[in-house]
This record gives structure tokens, sequence and C-alpha cells, in this order.
């Protein structure tokens, strides 16, 4: 059964539900994972992190040398996006499987902007910075053995999130985009420059928001190798 819209009849957009995770045992190289995520019924505080650290209050992150950090304090996933790998994997995608901390509807998470800020409820203020590049661990977590390959061709990675204000996050807050970069790098973008499509690694040097990394690949026109 898929989560309760906790929104009020009309075309909603914003928190489907927050998603917190605990450290569990996993058949891969890292042991434990923080990628089982479940939807809370009550607000979570969220704000900038430590290195390896969630931006979430009571979230889990195992491998802190892959997740985790001020570039990466918040994952989200779009719910239409679960929706679609329902169709594709003939089975029930609930919200929070993928590791997301939100689980959004109404929001185009895939093409939005390097930089751009989200205002979620009242006092959150968040900013894209890159997208989801997947890994072994997740392909273990599905039973998906070409998971990697899968996730990589439909690129619908979901969108890492800074901590520009903390504040409190619920299901049902309001998503609202208050600004949007004047360039078309989006997650969508990045995500094919570091993975299946290089030649566009110099493409993404317009963006004045690349996370370091991402922009010392594009630099050096390197791709991230996909472990699969």
């Amino acid at each position: 059964m898929q989560n309760q819209n906790p929104f009020q009849a009309g075309v909603p957009h914003g928190v489907l539900s927050v998603n917190v995770g605990v450290a569990r045992s996993i058949a891969a190289k890292s042991g434990l994972t923080g990628i089982d995520k479940r939807a809370t019924s009550h607000a979570v505080t969220i704000t900038v992190p430590p290195a390896g650290g969630s931006g979430l209050a009571g979230d889990a992150i195992c491998d802190t040398k892959s997740h985790g950090g001020p570039d990466q304090a918040v994952y989200a996933y779009a719910r239409e996006d679960l929706d679609a790998w329902q169709v594709d994997l003939g089975r029930e995608i609930r919200s929070g499987s993928f590791g997301e901390n939100l689980t959004t509807i109404g929001i185009d998470v895939t093409g939005a902007r390097i930089g751009e800020r989200w205002r979620i409820g009242s006092d959150c203020v968040l900013q894209v910075t890159c997208p989801r590049v997947p890994c072994r661990t997740f392909a273990v977590w599905l039973d998906h053995q070409s998971w990697v390959r899968t996730f990589t061709a439909r690129a619908m990675p979901g969108a890492y999130l800074r901590v520009l204000v903390p504040g409190d996050v619920s299901a049902g807050d309001d998503i609202v985009v208050e600004h949007r970069p004047d360039n078309d790098v989006t997650i969508a973008l990045v995500f094919r420059a570091l993975t299946s499509h290089p030649e566009l690694l110099p493409d993404l040097l317009v963006s004045p928001d690349l996370t370091e990394d991402v922009r010392e690949r594009a630099l050096r026109r390197q791709p991230i190798r996909l472990d699969d």
C-alpha cells in the first residue's frame, strides 16, 4: 500500500513523506546501510550536517566516505519516478525505498537546476547540488543484479541538496522554488555527463553552483566509474 497522501484536494506540490533510516546489516562491502528509510509521522529537524552525516535528525548514514556531508545533506526523490519504477520492476516501491529523505510530489526533481533553491514549509531552505549516482549497495538492497546499469539507463537519479536555512519539515509541507539559475545545467544533465555521456562534462562548467567534486571531474573530463 502506498503512503497516504497528506495533501488536500487539488494539485499537490511538496513533501509527500519525510523518511529517516536506521543502520541495518547488508551483504555488501559496507556491511551496514541506512538506505532503508521509513516515513515519519512527525516533523523532522533539518540542519547542516558534519562530513559523512545526514541533515535529518535521527537519520543514519553508514558509508560516510560516499554519502552525507554538507553537499549531500538531504536526498529527494519524486513519487512520480517511484511510480514509474513500480511499472518497470513489477513490484511495489514504497516511499523511502530508494533511500530518499524527502519523497516529493508535483516537483520536477530530475529537471531541477543545480543551485536551485527550495523553501520547504515556513523556514527550511535547501539548495540542489548534484544527482545521486548508484552504487553496489543500492543494487543489493533492491536485490537487482544489474541495477546500477538499469538505474543509469533510466536517468531518474533524484537530487541531493545542501541546507541553507535549517528548519523543521513535515509531510504535507509545500515546496516553493524560490530561485532558478539562468542556465540549463540540470540534475539530469549532470547525471548523464558523470555516467553515460562524458562528452557532456564541459557543458557543466557554465554553472557556478557545481560541487567541488563535480567541477573537478568536468575540468578533467573524467566520468564516475560505476561499480557493477
